[in-house]
C-alpha cells in the first residue's frame, strides 16, 4: 500500500497571496520572511525524506541479502526434490520387478500344489492297499512263496525296490510340501516388502508436495516483500521530487516578492509624493469572451472556469468508488486554463491522471491546490507562475480515462495521496 505523500503545497500563503490576489497582507519584509520560513520547512522535509530513502535503501540491501539466502534454500530444495524423484523412480522399478517375481512364484506354487495333490491321491491308494492286504505282511508272503532260492532273490529285490520307491515318494512329498511353505512365506514377505515400498513412496510424495508448497510460499513472500519495498522507495522518491518542485516554487515566489519590492522602491524614489505604491498585480479582466467559443471567459473574483464543456460528473460517490473531483467533457480539443493565480507545483505524465498539472494558490491566507488531469498536452512546467485564465494545457483522454474530458480537483490545503483535503468545487469555482 502506498503511503500518503508529504505536503505538496506549503507555498507562500502570504507571499503568493500578496503577489497574485491583490489583497491587503503583511509588509513585504514579513512576506519574504514567511516565504523563507516555508522554504526552510520544505528543506527540512526533504532532508527527512532523503533520510527515509537512505534507510529504505539499507532495508533493500538487507532484503536482497535475505533473498540470496532464500534462493540458496530454494536451490537446496530443488536438489532434495530431484533426489526424492529419483528415489521414487527407483522404488517404482523395484515394485514392478517384485510384481514379476510374485507372478512367477504364484505359477510355481500352482505347479507344486498340483503335484502334491496327485501324490496325495497315490499315497492314499497305497495306504488303502496296505489296509486291505495287511501292509508289510503281504511282502513276507511274497518272499515266502518263492519256489527257489533264485526266485527268492528276485522277489526280495522287487520288494526292496517297491519299498524304496515308497520312501522316495514320501521324501519327495515332504520336500515339496516344505518348498511350498517356503515359497508361500517368500511370497508373503515380498508382498509385505511391496506394501512397505508403496508406503515409502506415498511418504516421499507427501514430503515432495510439502517441499513444493514451502517453495511456493517462499517465492510468494519474496515477491510480495520486493513489491512492497519497491512501492515504498518509489513513494519516497516521488515525495522528494514534489518537495524539490515545491521548494523551487517558493524560491520563485521569493524572487517575485523581491522584484516587487525593488519596483516599489523605484516608484517611491521617482515620486516622493506617493509614499505608498501598490504592490499587487494588475487586476485581471472580468468576462472576456472565449476564443471561438473554446476558451472560457475570465470571471471576476479569485476563481474562474477551468474549461468550456459539459458538466458530466460531480464530486462524491460514483458506483463503488468516490469521485474526488468534477468532470467537464467536450468533443473537440479545448484549452485548459488556470482556475486562479498560483505557482505550478508539478507538471508531469501520471499513469492514472495522464498529463496533469498541480497548481498551488494562496487566497486570503488559505492555501488551495487545483489538479487538472487527462490533458492531451501541457503548456507549463514545474515552478511556473500562472495567472487566472492563463492556458496551461489542452483537454484530452490520457491516463485512466474513458473519454475526452477534464478531471478537475480542488483541495483546501495540500494535495495528498489519500485526497483527504479534497472539497467539492461547486459553489467555489465557476463551472459549466
Amino acid at each position: 500500500m502506498r503511503k500518503t505523500l508529504i505536503t505538496l503545497a506549503t507555498v507562500a500563503a502570504v507571499g503568493i497571496g500578496t503577489i497574485f490576489a491583490g489583497v491587503p497582507a503583511k509588509t513585504s519584509a514579513e512576506s519574504i520572511s514567511k516565504l523563507k520560513g516555508d522554504q526552510n520547512k520544505i528543506q527540512e522535509q526533504r532532508s527527512d525524506v532523503k533520510s527515509g530513502i537512505n534507510a529504505s535503501n539499507d532495508k533493500i540491501s538487507n532484503l536482497q541479502s535475505q533473498q540470496a539466502d532464500v534462493k540458496d534454500e530454494m536451490k537446496r530444495l530443488d536438489y532434495a526434490i530431484t533426489d526424492a524423484t529419483n528415489k521414487i523412480n527407483n522404488e517404482t522399478a523395484k515394485i514392478e520387478k517384485t510384481k514379476v517375481e510374485i507372478t512367477k512364484l504364484e505359477e510355481e506354487t500352482k505347479v507344486l500344489k498340483d503335484r502334491i495333490k496327485k501324490r496325495n491321491v497315490l499315497l492314499k491308494d497305497r495306504a488303502r492297499s496296505y489296509q486291505e492286504n495287511g501292509g508289510m505282511v503281504n511282502y513276507l508272503d511274497v518272499l515266502m512263496g518263492s519256489e527257489s532260492f533264485s526266485d527268492f532273490i528276485d522277489r526280495a529285490n522287487a520288494v526292496a525296490t517297491i519299498m524304496q520307491a515308497d520312501r522316495d515318494i514320501l521324501k519327495q512329498h515332504e520336500a515339496d510340501k516344505k518348498e511350498l511353505e517356503t515359497k508361500q512365506a517368500q511370497v508373503e514377505k515380498d508382498l509385505a516388502s511391496l506394501q512397505a515400498m508403496v508406503a515409502n513412496l506415498e511418504q516421499l510424495n507427501k514430503q515432495l508436495a510439502a517441499q513444493k508448497a514451502e517453495k511456493d510460499k517462499l517465492l510468494a513472500s519474496l515477491v510480495e516483500q520486493e513489491q512492497e519495498e519497491h512501492d515504498h522507495v518509489m513513494d519516497l522518491k516521488e515525495q522528494e521530487e514534489i518537495l524539490a518542485a515545491q521548494e523551487a516554487a517558493v524560491q520563485k515566489a521569493i524572487q517575485l516578492e523581491q522584484e516587487k519590492q525593488a519596483q516599489a522602491a523605484a516608484r517611491a524614489a521617482a515620486n516622493k509624493n506617493n509614499s505608498s505604491s501598490s504592490s499587487s498585480s494588475s487586476s485581471l479582466s472580468s468576462g472576456g469572451g472565449a476564443s471561438s467559443g473554446a476558451v472560457p471567459g475570465v470571471s471576476s473574483g479569485y476563481w474562474t472556469q477551468p474549461a468550456v464543456g459539459t458538466f458530466t460528473s460531480g464530486f462524491g460517490g460514483r458506483g463503488s468508488e468516490f469521485h474526488y473531483g468534477v468532470d467537464i467533457a467536450n468533443r473537440t480539443q479545448v484549452p485548459i486554463v488556470a482556475a486562479a493565480d498560483g505557482v505550478v507545483i508539478r507538471s508531469y505524465l501520471s499513469s492514472s491522471y495522464g498529463n496533469c498539472i498541480f497548481v498551488s494558490h494562496s487566497i486570503n491566507g488559505q492555501v488551495y491546490t487545483t489538479v487538472y488531469a487527462h490533458m492531451s498536452s501541457r503548456m507549463v512546467g514545474n515552478g511556473a507562475v500562472v495567472k487566472k485564465g492563463q492556458q496551461i494545457g489542452v483537454m484530452g483522454n490520457t491516463g485512466d480515462s474513458t473519454g475526452q474530458h477534464l478531471h478537475f480537483e480542488l483541495h483546501k490545503g495540500p494535495w495528498t495521496q489519500d485526497k483527504r483535503n479534497a472539497i467539492n468545487p461547486v459553489g467555489i469555482v465557476p463551472l459549466p
